[in-house]
This record gives structure tokens, sequence and C-alpha cells, in this order.
């Protein structure tokens, strides 16, 4: 459901800082910041290919990793609700926790289209600044010397 300040289409940095909305909550820094470690990320991905519970021991095997720096990796990605451990007699195992996951992935998209200017996340709207889907965005650049061109995104 759009809000009414989100149809409003806000015009200035100065004004959009001003505005609260779901899209500050879901662009959540300590989500993507765990997500941003190479060794996390690996952490991560194998936990989810495993599809069970495990040990420290266990990923740090798996991913090459000194058991210490797992633990740390563990705790941030524990913090952002990325995994979840359970401690079992002396042993915590650690699990993926993938619908939360996929659920905020989901939010953070939708929260975008939701705020796209001019077509709400529908880039084929007319007058839409946005590219198709799929397509990268094409932008206007003049040089020094005052010769015009278009140049491709990657």
């Amino acid at each position: 459901m759009m809000t009414s300040v989100s149809k409003q289409f806000l015009r200035s940095p100065a004004q959009a800082v001003g505005t609260s909305d779901a899209i500050d909550d879901r662009l959540d820094p300590g989500f993507f910041k765990a997500l941003a470690d190479p060794t996390r990320a690996k952490m991560l991905a194998c936990l989810m290919k495993c599809g069970r519970p495990c040990s420290v021991t266990e990923i740090a095997e798996c991913c090459s990793v000194d058991f210490s720096v797992v633990s740390r990796h563990l705790g941030l990605l524990a913090r952002a609700g990325l995994v979840e451990g359970e401690k079992r007699g002396r042993t915590v195992w650690y699990s993926a926790r993938c619908s939360a996951i996929s659920d905020r992935l989901r939010s953070i998209a939708t929260a975008i289209d939701e705020w796209c200017p001019s077509c709400g996340g529908d880039s084929d709207g007319p007058g839409c600044p946005c590219p198709p889907r799929g397509e990268s965005a094409r932008v206007d650049v003049m040089t020094i010397n005052g010769i015009s061109g278009t140049e491709r995104g990657a």
C-alpha cells in the first residue's frame, strides 16, 4: 500500500530526507554490511545449501576459515537476522533464515518499486525515466569540447 507522501514523488534531496517511509527501514545498513563481506556471504551460502543446522567447526572446515573468525562472522550475521543459533549442550548450531532473507529482499524490491518516479515500478509507463527491466540505463553525456553523445550503462 502506497502512502500519500510517496505519491507526491519528492523532487529534492532536502524534501526526501525529511520524509519517513518503509524504504528507510528496509534499506538497513546492518543487513547490507552482513551480506557485503565475501567470507560471510560464503558462510551464508554454505548454510543455505546444507539445509540443516551446522556447528561452528563444520562451517570453519567448509569455508576454510579460522574457528574464531567464523564465530565473529556468525555473530554479525545473527545480529542482522540472517542466521540463527541454537545452543545444544556445549555446541551452538547455526542455520540460515532463508524465508526471512527472501522476505526481506522482496520487501526492499517492493519499497523501491513504490518510490520509482513516474511509473511506480512499471518502467513501461509513459514518461518514465527508468529503463525497461533487464535493460541498462542510457545516459546523455557531454564532453569538455562541447561534443554531445550517448553512453550506454553496463
